[in-house]
């Protein structure tokens, strides 16, 4: 399944959690991957709003909430049809339903050349 949506930016939430060593142990044990310290945010139309609340709640990737931090869901997926990541659903979060947020190794603003409402696609891997 792909998903198409545009960037915005967030509220830099994901950056402090994602630099915590508790995360970056955890993603890339499950994931592959130590994440960049923040999360691309991506608005979705409101049509595919349905289908996300499917993947979130059947989803069977789990992070643990422990040592004081918040259990994340997540669905590894891929990003413009060649930058390998997940989107995380945190168990917290200040984000309407519409923003997925997209985490990867590299800071996706900077290496795909990103700015707020950018068109992107991600193609779901593992669901």
């Amino acid at each position: 399944m792909k998903i198409e949506g545009n960037i915005a930016t967030g509220y830099g939430k994901g950056a402090y959690f994602l630099g915590q060593e508790f995360y970056k142990n955890k993603f890339n044990e499950k994931c592959g991957f130590i994440p960049f310290p923040g999360t691309l945010n991506i608005i979705v139309p409101e049509e595919k709003l349905e289908y996300i609340k499917k993947l979130k709640n059947s989803s069977k990737n789990t992070i643990k909430s422990d040592e004081g931090f918040g259990g994340v869901k997540y669905i590894k997926a891929i990003l413009e049809n060649s930058i390998t990541g997940a989107i995380v659903f945190p168990d917290k979060t200040t984000h309407e339903e519409n923003y997925l947020e997209f985490i990867a190794e590299d800071n996706l603003r900077k290496k795909l050349n990103l700015k707020d409402g950018d068109k992107v696609k991600i193609q779901i891997t593992d669901f």
